[in-house]
């Protein structure tokens, strides 16, 4: 195959002639064509002000609701009954917990209200299949 060299070979003319000192003068003809006056600049708050107003105004009111209307529920006394009916419920209550939060004026309130005869203790412990396990218990 010839080689072919690009600097021996005949070179073709365009077609295209760009006149003299055209892109000397390019900017300054550009420039005169343009429109003179400039696009008017819109803001975007300037347009959407209202609707930045009303949620503000909203914001402002949602946040001074609880200054506004203070909760009115007031602490009341636990009913005697209820306390007893939950503690009885819960498993994972056990006698030595309920000691622990007993003031001694609590304790010697209970020991002076509780008379258990003789007769009553001796029906239990014999109706008690887990006898063994009080014996343990009172001994600690």
């Amino acid at each position: 195959m010839k080689t072919f060299k690009l600097e021996n070979e005949p070179k073709i003319e365009t077609g295209f002639k760009i006149p003299d000192h055209y892109f000397e003068n390019f900017s300054k003809k550009m420039m005169e064509h343009a429109p003179v006056n400039e696009p008017k600049v819109i803001s975007f708050f300037q347009k959407r002000r209202k609707t930045i107003l009303m949620v503000a105004a909203i914001l402002v009111l949602a946040l001074m609701i609880p200054l506004l209307n203070p909760s009115t529920t007031k602490l009341t006394e636990i009913d005697t009954l209820t306390l007893e009916n939950y503690l009885t419920d819960q498993s994972n209550v056990n006698p030595y917990d309920l000691i622990s939060e007993l003031e001694s004026e609590d304790i010697n309130n209970i020991k002076s209200q509780v008379v258990l005869e003789d007769e009553t203790i001796e029906n239990h412990l014999s109706e008690n299949a887990n006898l063994e396990y009080l014996i343990l218990e009172s001994n600690r």
